[in-house]
């Protein structure tokens, strides 16, 4: 597995390393002792999978309070997303600053997004198909998000938005709430 390293400290970006032949190829898409090794949280509680209809679709801005705080690793097993990861760590110098980057099946690229991070992406492609390995389990109570045109964010999403749902709609703004992981 290639890591790559962005702007937010602990969101890398990381590519599959192929080993190819005549057959096609194979290639790792989770490895602990990588992860370990880069001090990523190599945890892995359960993997979801989201079926998105139409290009355009928002889903996000989601993260789980502590002490649920969860780690993802994200790909588009189908078709093609815009990925976005936004830093919202209290102390971090990167607090409220975002990467975004195309994840797509062909690209086979995934997103390692930290505890205390902001996920959300958007559809490039009808009928995408995006796969998360989470590092604990999913707790309702302490799911939170922002809106996708949270003006604190300052996301520019790369299509219209076409379908959000309800929820994601009604997120008060960050700015409302002093500490947002909470």
């Amino acid at each position: 597995m290639k890591f790559t390293p962005t702007p937010l400290a602990g969101v890398w970006l990381v590519e599959p390393e192929l080993r190819a032949d005549e057959r096609g190829f194979f290639a790792r898409l989770w490895c602990p002792r990588e992860l370990a090794v880069r001090g990523l949280n190599p945890a892995l509680a359960q993997t979801s999978v989201s079926f998105n209809h139409r290009a355009g679709t928002v889903r996000g801005m989601h993260w789980q309070a502590p002490p649920h705080a969860e780690a993802k690793l994200v790909r588009a097993s189908r078709g093609a997303i815009w990925d976005v990861a936004v830093d919202l760590r209290p102390q971090s110098p990167t607090r409220l600053q975002s990467v975004a980057f195309e994840l797509s099946a062909d690209n086979r690229r995934m997103l390692y997004i930290p505890e205390g991070c902001a996920h959300g992406f958007q559809t490039l492609t009808d009928g995408a198909e995006v796969t998360y390995e989470i590092s604990t389990f999913y707790d309702p109570a302490s799911g939170r998000g922002a809106r996708h045109d949270d003006p604190l964010l300052g996301l520019t999403w790369p299509l219209p938005v076409t379908v959000i749902s309800s929820r994601d709609q009604e997120w008060p703004p960050l700015s409302d709430r002093p500490t947002p992981l909470r």
